[in-house]
């Protein structure tokens, strides 16, 4: 096993707080390559991204986290720079191993979890699984909590359907389509997207092996009749803090259900962003930022169970 750091495009860094910097790194472990980004010192945190995401979703909040931690974002296999599943990309099945995998391989004990969308649904399945790693818990409108998901998504698992989507993004102007139609369920103003997202959208769509990753992904987390794992049930026996964070206009998976996720989490609170959508951390980045510092300096002393 091995870890590399290389530099990273001067967006990503404070240079006027260099203690700030992110640093792009890969570690190999178990036959994969894997991107992650890390700053900051401390007690650790390891942030999941979402479905079409990969770790840079997560720069407009890694340099306010990493005043108080060690963030260690990464991408999950298939997404970003990493190599692809091996095996599949069912969030309990396979995601969470490859999870335990890069947090074993780092030497990471007991540590902060976030998880959005389809990273919500690891950093649950993780939390279930192994409840002393995770001291505590945020879910980022989050995979997993109701059946309820954006049509366009059960459509993409459909046998034929997503191959269909994969040759119309690679028709002339198609990745331009289906970035700008990304841009419009993900956010509550699409106009507020930040031109380096958008960016970054484009390049995902682009990159080979991205949208087969993507396919699989969707065809194992949903079916025509929406998410195929609902998870609310055992959200009961979750002990550590745990706050979940949602944009109330997320067209992608509704609010309702963060409410009732809070309603069963027994140490659950609640953080709805009025006027945002699926990526408060993208659309919203300085309060979802403030948000999580409070909730995890509330929380810095819990011991795991």
């Amino acid at each position: 096993m091995s870890v590399i750091l290389r530099s990273v495009p001067s967006e990503l860094e404070r240079r006027d707080q260099p203690e700030f910097a992110v640093r792009d790194c890969r570690v190999t472990g178990d036959g994969i390559s894997t991107e992650y980004l890390e700053a900051g010192a401390g007690s650790p945190l390891l942030l999941l991204h979402g479905y079409e995401q990969s770790a840079t979703s997560w720069r407009w909040v890694i340099p306010a986290l990493a005043r108080t931690h060690r963030v260690l974002a990464l991408s999950l296999p298939g997404h970003g720079d990493s190599d692809p599943a091996i095996g599949g990309y069912a969030p309990g099945r396979d995601l969470v191993p490859f999870v335990t995998s890069f947090l074993d391989t780092l030497g990471v004990g007991p540590l902060d979890v976030v998880g959005h969308s389809v990273g919500g649904a690891v950093a649950l399945r993780l939390a279930l699984a192994e409840p002393k790693r995770v001291r505590t818990l945020t879910l980022v409108d989050s995979a997993g909590l109701g059946r309820d998901v954006h049509p366009l998504l059960a459509l993409a698992a459909l046998p034929v359907l997503g191959e269909l989507a994969i040759l119309l993004s690679r028709v002339p102007g198609g990745d331009l389509l289906r970035t700008t139609m990304s841009a419009a369920m993900l956010f509550a103003q699409p106009w507020r997207a930040p031109a380096k997202f958008v960016t970054e959208q484009h390049a995902q769509v682009r990159r080979a092996g991205q949208l087969e990753a993507a396919t699989a992904m969707a065809r194992a987390l949903f079916d025509l009749n929406g998410q195929r794992e609902v998870l609310l049930d055992q959200l009961r026996t979750l002990t550590m803090p745990t706050l979940v964070v949602w944009g109330a206009c997320d067209y992608v998976l509704p609010a309702y259900q963060a409410q009732a996720a809070v309603d069963r989490l027994p140490r659950g609170q609640l953080s709805l962003f009025p006027d945002c959508g699926h990526l408060p951390h993208v659309e919203c980045p300085d309060r979802f930022a403030a948000v999580l510092s409070e909730f995890l300096t509330e929380h810095q002393n819990t011991p795991t169970t």
